[in-house]
């Protein structure tokens, strides 16, 4: 059984922030909507239109956080943002799983309630002066919210928004090839230190993929028998500084769709 020891994680975190730093300037302040007022919004909005928004899912992820999906999306995004003096809004908590409604802890959203909420903040942002937006998102199931933005820019043309699926960008999943093709739902590529729980082991071993096809078609019980603890398939951990390599081609190809082009 592997465990994540506490060195093994402030050694991965510290190189992080090390390696954040290094890749820009952050403009005085830590950039997430959170810890600012309106005041400081209004001043930014006046030299730059660019903001984020993480969304994710709350659901079963094997033997990590429910909140996986929305962890990565956040923290990929502050990752990137923040470097550029970008403000990251809260990110987006649930979304769309209804196939995992029987693991304990699952929630869901409809698709509708999906859309309605990403059409609200998407209006709001606009309203607040915001033109270019990037949506990070953390989960498959969250496609229909990527479709949804595309409607509307078509509504208002003077907006941008980016949906950027950032674990299976083009470069973060060649990356993700390279190290190991066997990756999947709660597997090995999911698995960072912020994505752990503390004193949850591990299985040393690797687990035959599902046939993804065959758990489309089943109810939420027929999945849970099916998957079992959840994982898909794959190894469920690789070493720390493998997975900071896989960190910062993510952080990077998101952070180059932030600087653009835009248009």
């Amino acid at each position: 059984m592997l465990h994540a020891s506490d060195k093994s994680r402030r050694t991965l975190v510290a190189i992080q922030h090390v390696r954040s730093g290094a890749a820009g300037e952050c403009r005085g302040h830590d950039m997430q909507i959170s810890n600012l007022n309106w005041l400081q919004v209004e001043d930014y909005l006046k030299h730059d239109d660019r903001c984020v928004l993480p969304i994710g899912s709350t659901e079963q992820h094997g033997p990590l956080s429910l909140s996986v999906d929305a962890i990565l999306a956040e923290k990929v995004a502050l990752d990137a943002a923040e470097p550029l003096g970008i403000p990251v809004f809260p990110r987006l908590n649930y979304g769309l799983c209804p196939y995992f409604s029987a693991y304990p802890g699952s929630v869901t959203l409809r698709v509708e309630t999906l859309l309605a909420v990403v059409r609200d903040i998407m209006d709001s942002m606009r309203k607040s002066g915001f033109r270019r937006i990037l949506i990070v998102n953390g989960h498959g199931g969250n496609a229909p919210a990527g479709a949804a933005a595309l409607d509307i820019m078509r509504e208002h043309p003077d907006v941008a928004i980016k949906f950027h699926n950032w674990f299976n960008a083009p470069k973060t999943w060649a990356k993700v090839q390279e190290i190991d093709p066997v990756a999947s739902h709660a597997s090995w590529m999911e698995n960072f230190p912020w994505t752990r729980l503390e004193d949850v082991a591990m299985p040393n071993e690797q687990k035959p993929m599902i046939d993804l096809e065959r758990m489309r078609v089943m109810a939420p019980k027929a999945v849970r028998d099916y998957l079992g603890d959840g994982v898909f398939g794959g190894v469920y951990q690789k070493s720390d500084a493998i997975m900071l390599e896989l960190w910062q081609v993510a952080v990077a190809e998101t952070q180059s769709l932030l600087e653009g082009p835009w248009s």
